[in-house]
C-alpha cells in the first residue's frame, strides 16, 4: 500500500504544517486540529509528507508579521515586514492606487491610515510586469551579503550594492558563523546586518524624501561625503525628482537645497545652538533638532518627546521643506513650519547686494543694503530683482563699518575659526577688499572653545531680514559702507587745532590748572564709577521695593585695585577657568582673595550678574565660600570670594583617596540648620532639571530637582554622569530609582560611610532625593517640604515616580544597529559653568 492509501490529509492541512514550521507564533492556533487529524488516522505523518514539507519550506515566503528576512525567505508582492512595535511596515505599492502605474518596494507608516512612503528602493525601476500577488518579483538575502530585488525574469530592478571590501572587512565575522539578513527597525530604518551586529548597510545612509527622528543628515569633513534627501518627481512618481536636501563641503556650517546642481534655498550659517525646538500647538508633543559637531563631521538628528504623534521633515517634489506632525483628529498630515518661508527668499532672489524682507503691507520683496542703490531701477519698478543693487560711492581703504542686524548672513563667506571678536574686526579692517564681517562664539557647543569668523571679499549675495527661520535668529553682519568714519577725523582736526592754540597762548594758565583738574577729575570719575555701579546692582526685592546696593553686605572694589591685585590678570595669577571665564589669585589689603573674571563672550549679562551678586552676598555659612565685593568697568564684571587654600569639598566628595576624609555626620552637617543654603552653581546637562534644559521652562520646583541630584552625589560619593555605573543606566538618578524598585537601595552608598552612618537617615534622604528628581515638574516637593521630611522625618513619604531623563536609557536592538562606528552622541549637551570655592 503507497503513502496515499494510507493518509488522507488534504492539501491544506499540509499547507498549514508547513507554515507552522514558518511560523511558529501559529503553533498554538493549529494544535488541536492537528491533533484530532493525527488520531483520526493513526498515520506516520513525517514519512507521509516529508518531501511536500520540504518543498514548502523552501519556497512559502515569510511570515507577514516578521520583522526580519534572512538567507532563505524572501519577500514578495503580497506579504510585508513589520517592524517590532508594529510603527512602520516594508513591501510593495502603488503610489497611485493603481498597478497600472508600477509597483515600488518601500518603507511607510504602519499605524496610519493614509498611505505615507518614506522609503523606496526601486525609484528608478520599477515593477512593471505581472503585477498580480502572484508575481514572481521578490526581494531575497543574497548569498553575498547584499539585498537583491528582482522581477520574473530574474532580472535585477535594484540591489544595495555592498562593495566587496566593505563585505571583506567583516570577513571574520561572517566566517565565524554570522549570517547576513535584514531588519526594519521601529524608527523606520532597514538595517541589513550579521547576526552578530555588525552592520552593512542601511536605509538611514541612503534616505528618500523624509527626515525621520534616529536620523543624521550632514556632512562628513575628512570624506567630503554627506547624507542627502531627494525628492519625488511628483505626488504619485515616486521617481527621483528635482530636489535633494542635505550638508555641502563647499558651505560648511550650512544645509541646502539643490535644483539639480544649482542652490535652490540655503540656511544661514551655523550659529552654535545645539538643540531647536518646535511645538505643536499647546506645547504638548515636540520635535527637536540637535546638532553635533566635531573634527570631523556636521550633522543634525530628529529626537520626539514622549508621547508625540509621528512627525517628520519632508522634501517636496516642488522643493519645499515641511515639518509635518500626524493628527488623529484630522487623519491628515499638518504642517506648522515650512522652508523657503516666502519667494524673496529663494537663493539669490534680490541680487547681489540686496535683501528680502516684509513691506510694510505685508508683502515679501527687496530691498538695497544701506549705501547702495537699485542696479537698474526700471527692472526693479518691474519685480525683477536680479540684478540686485550697486554701491553709490565707491569705497575707500578707511571708510568704516556699518551694523546691520537681524540679517541671514550672505553666501560665499571666508570661514576662520578661533579668533577673537576684536581680532575678526581686525582682519577684515586691513584687508581693503574685505566688505563685511560678522562674528559668533561657538563655544556653548560641543565644539569648545571654537569662534567663528566669517569674511566676504565680493559681491554679498542672498540676504534676508529674519524674524524666526532655521535653527535661530538672525545675526549682525558688519558692512563696509562709503563715508562710514571719515567725518569723525574731520571734526577731530577742528578742535584740536583751537586747544593746541590756547595752549600756546596761556601757558602758565594750564601749568597751573592742569594737576588741579586732573585731581579733581579723577575724583570725580572715581565717583561717578562707582556710582554707576552701585545703580546696576540695585535690586527690588519681592515687594517691589528698591533695595540700593550700598546696603548690601559686601563693599565695591575700584576696578583699578583689582588691575594691581591681580597683576594686570597675568597668566601668572589664573588659578581655574570655567564656562563664565577665569579666575585670579591676588592680594587686596593684605587678604588672599579669588577674583572671578566673567568673560565678556559668556552669555552673562548684567541681570544674572546681579542675580549672583546679591544671593550670594547673602550667604552666610561656615561651609561657603564668601563674596568680599564686585566690581564692574564697562563690559568688565568682578566677583570677587574669599581665597580657599584647601580646595572645595568635590575632591573629598568624589576621588576614591580622599573620601574617608568625609564620614556621614559630616556630609550631611546634622542639627537644625533651616536657615542654611548649600550652594553649588551648575548648568551641565544632568543638574538641569529636564523641563528647563529642553524647554527653558524654569520654576521653583527646577531648583528642587539639582538639589535631588546633589543629594544623591553625597549618599554615593559618585557623580551624576559617573562612568562606573552599570552601563544600561544613563545617570546616577535613573540608576537609584531602580536599585529602589527592586528594594536594593543600600548598594548605593557609599563604601565608605555603609559602617559608621545612620542607615534609617541614608535611607531617608535617598527617599527624599528621589521625589526630588521625579520627571514631572508637579509631582516634586516644594523646598519647604524637603526641609521638613529631612529635619522630622516621615514615614508616609509619597512612592517616587520615575525620575527625568529616563528615557535616555540606551539598550534597544534599534541604536545597536544605528551606531555602526560606537560614536556616542548626546543631545543637548550645552554647559553654563560649575562655580567652586577657592
Amino acid at each position: 500500500m503507497d503513502c496515499r492509501s494510507r493518509c488522507h490529509f488534504t492539501k491544506i492541512d499540509i499547507l498549514q504544517l508547513a507554515l507552522l514550521a514558518i511560523c511558529p507564533s501559529d503553533v498554538q492556533k493549529q494544535r488541536h486540529r492537528l491533533h484530532l487529524h493525527k488520531s483520526r488516522h493513526n498515520c506516520n505523518l513525517q514519512g507521509c509528507t516529508q518531501a511536500v514539507f520540504f518543498f514548502f519550506l523552501l519556497s512559502w515566503p515569510l511570515c507577514a508579521s516578521d520583522d526580519r528576512l534572512v538567507i532563505g525567505k524572501y519577500l514578495s508582492p503580497g506579504t510585508a515586514l513589520i517592524s517590532e512595535g508594529g510603527v512602520f511596515a516594508m513591501g510593495f505599492f502603488s503610489p497611485s492606487n493603481s498597478t497600472s502605474s508600477g509597483l515600488y518596494l518601500g518603507i511607510w507608516y504602519n499605524n496610519i491610515p493614509k498611505l505615507t512612503v518614506v522609503w523606496v528602493a526601486d525609484q528608478v525601476a520599477p515593477i512593471t510586469d505581472n503585477l498580480s500577488s502572484s508575481s514572481k518579483s521578490r526581494l531575497v538575502v543574497a548569498n553575498d551579503s547584499n539585498l537583491v530585488l528582482s522581477d520574473d525574469t530574474g532580472h535585477v530592478l535594484w540591489t544595495t550594492n555592498v562593495s566587496t571590501s566593505t563585505i571583506a572587512s567583516s570577513s571574520t565575522s561572517i566566517l565565524s558563523g554570522a549570517s547576513p539578513m535584514a531588519v526594519l527597525l521601529n524608527t523606520g530604518n532597514l538595517v541589513l546586518r550579521l547576526s552578530d551586529g555588525t552592520t552593512l548597510w542601511q536605509t538611514f545612509d541612503h534616505p528618500g524624501n523624509a527626515f525621520l527622528p534616529g536620523m543624521k543628515i550632514g556632512i562628513n569633513y575628512r570624506t567630503h561625503d554627506g547624507v542627502r534627501l531627494v525628492s519625488w518627481k511628483g505626488s504619485i512618481d515616486p521617481s527621483p525628482g528635482n530636489f535633494t536636501f542635505g550638508g555641502d563641503p563647499d558651505r560648511p556650517l550650512q544645509v541646502v537645497i539643490w535644483k539639480g546642481s544649482r542652490v535652490y534655498w540655503r540656511t544661514s550659517a551655523w550659529t552654535g545652538y545645539m538643540v531647536d525646538s518646535n511645538y505643536q500647538k499647546g506645547g504638548k508633543s515636540a520635535i527637536y533638532t540637535s546638532v553635533i559637531c566635531t573634527d570631523e563631521e556636521i550633522y543634525a538628528s530628529l529626537t520626539l518627546s514622549d508621547g508625540a504623534p509621528p512627525m517628520q521633515y519632508t522634501l517636496g517634489y516642488a522643493g519645499d521643506v515641511r515639518l509635518q506632525s500626524w493628527s488623529n483628529e484630522s487623519s491628515s498630515w499638518i504642517t506648522f513650519a515650512k522652508y523657503p518661508t516666502r519667494e524673496c527668499s529663494v537663493f539669490g532672489y534680490c541680487g547681489v547686494f540686496g535683501y528680502c524682507s516684509n513691506s510694510t503691507s505685508g508683502i515679501s520683496t527687496c530691498y538695497c543694503l544701506e549705501g547702495f542703490e537699485p542696479a537698474s531701477t526700471v527692472d526693479w519698478s518691474l519685480g525683477n530683482f536680479s540684478l540686485g543693487c550697486r554701491r553709490k560711492e565707491p569705497l575707500r581703504c578707511t571708510d568704516g563699518f556699518l551694523a546691520v542686524p537681524n540679517m541671514k548672513l550672505p553666501d560665499f563667506y571666508l570661514h576662520v575659526v578661533n579668533r577673537s571678536l576684536d581680532e575678526c574686526v581686525s582682519e577684515c579692517r586691513r584687508n581693503c577688499s574685505c566688505v563685511a564681517y560678522a562674528y559668533a562664539n561657538l563655544s556653548s557647543s560641543s565644539k569648545r572653545d571654537s569662534t567663528r569668523c566669517l569674511l566676504w571679499d565680493g559681491d554679498l549675495l542672498d540676504m534676508e531680514k529674519v524674524v524666526g527661520t532655521w535653527g535661530d535668529f538672525g545675526e549682525t553682519l558688519y558692512l563696509r559702507v562709503a563715508g562710514a568714519g571719515r567725518g569723525t577725523r574731520t571734526s577731530a582736526l577742528r578742535f584740536a587745532l583751537p586747544i593746541v592754540l590756547a595752549s600756546i597762548l596761556i601757558p602758565t594758565f594750564i601749568l597751573i590748572c592742569i594737576p588741579k583738574f586732573k585731581e579733581m577729575s579723577k575724583k570725580k570719575y572715581g565717583e561717578n564709577r562707582k556710582r554707576r555701579a552701585l545703580r546696576v546692582l540695585s535690586i527690588s526685592d519681592e515687594l517691589g521695593q528698591e533695595i540700593p546696593a550700598k546696603d548690601l553686605e559686601f563693599p565695591y572694589v575700584e576696578y583699578d585695585k583689582v588691575l594691581v591685585a591681580t597683576d594686570n590678570f597675568s597668566e601668572a595669577s589664573m588659578i581655574g577657568k570655567g564656562g563664565f571665564g577665569k579666575v585670579y589669585k591676588g592680594v587686596l589689603d593684605g587678604r588672599d582673595v579669588a577674583v572671578k573674571r566673567l568673560s565678556k563672550c559668556s552669555g552673562q549679562g548684567v541681570v544674572e550678574f546681579r542675580n549672583e551678586v546679591v544671593l550670594i552676598a547673602k550667604l552666610q555659612h561656615r561651609n561657603l565660600v564668601r563674596l568680599v565685593g564686585c566690581s564692574i568697568e564697562g563690559d568688565e564684571k568682578l566677583l570677587i570670594y574669599e581665597y580657599m587654600p584647601n580646595g572645595s569639598l568635590d575632591a573629598p566628595l568624589f576621588k576614591c583617596k580622599r573620601k574617608s576624609v568625609l564620614d556621614w555626620s559630616t556630609r550631611i552637617f546634622g542639627n537644625n540648620q533651616q536657615k542654611d543654603v548649600t550652594k553649588r552653581v551648575v548648568g551641565t546637562y544632568g543638574y538641569m532639571a529636564p523641563e528647563y534644559a529642553m524647554g527653558g521652562i524654569f520654576s521653583m520646583r527646577s531648583d528642587v530637582y539639582s538639589f535631588g541630584v546633589l543629594l544623591l552625589e553625597i549618599v554615593s560619593g559618585s557623580r551624576i554622569s559617573s562612568t562606573d555605573l552599570i552601563e544600561d543606566f544613563p545617570n546616577l538618578s535613573v540608576y537609584a530609582w531602580n536599585l529602589w524598585n527592586g528594594g536594593k537601595a543600600e548598594d548605593m552608598i557609599d563604601s565608605t560611610i555603609m559602617a559608621n552612618c545612620a542607615l534609617d537617615e541614608v535611607m531617608l534622604c535617598i527617599h527624599v532625593a528621589l521625589l526630588c528628581v521625579q520627571e514631572n515638574p508637579d509631582d516634586r516637593p516644594l523646598m519647604s517640604a524637603v526641609v521638613l521630611f529631612l529635619e522630622k522625618g516621615s514615614k508616609l513619604l509619597p512612592v517616587p515616580n520615575r525620575p527625568a531623563y529616563f528615557a535616555q536609557r540606551n539598550n534597544e536592538t534599534e541604536q545597536r544597529g544605528n551606531s555602526g562606528h560606537g560614536i556616542q552622541n548626546s543631545n543637548n549637551t550645552v554647559t553654563l559653568t560649575d562655580l567652586e570655592g577657592r
